[in-house]
């Protein structure tokens, strides 16, 4: 496992974005975006080569939900990890859109890493 897995990290947080984009890129190509609009383009302009998906639930423009849901229904294979500190009602939402993890903020990084490279080597 390494960089070339790519990930895609989308929250509205800078300091969210700042800190797991420097945790991740040390392992894995990182494509970030600070909203769900800007996610999916993201996610188009990289012409579909993204590994897995690391989305905040509640931002502007286009929700986590929206993000999970576009996402889903074009690769459902993809993993998709939501993040949320909001509690669990949109953690439930992201269950239903079919998110294969919530993980309610805080949490630890070491946590996060571990559900990241058990999706990923699932996906092999």
């Amino acid at each position: 496992m390494g960089k070339n897995y790519r990930i895609l990290i989308i929250d509205d947080s800078k300091e969210t974005i700042d800190g797991l984009g420097s945790f991740f890129r040390d392992k894995y190509d990182v494509l970030t975006a600070y909203n769900g609009l800007d996610g999916l383009k993201e996610f188009d302009n990289s012409d579909g080569c993204v590994d897995l998906v690391l989305t905040d639930l509640v931002m502007p423009d286009i929700s986590g939900i929206g993000v999970i849901s576009v996402i889903k229904k074009r690769f459902p294979e993809l993993p998709i990890i939501a993040m949320t500190g909001w509690g669990e009602h949109p953690g439930a939402m992201a269950r239903d859109a079919k998110a294969d993890l919530v993980m309610n903020k805080p949490f630890e990084l070491e946590d996060l890493d571990r559900h990241v490279a058990g999706l990923l080597a699932n996906k092999s």
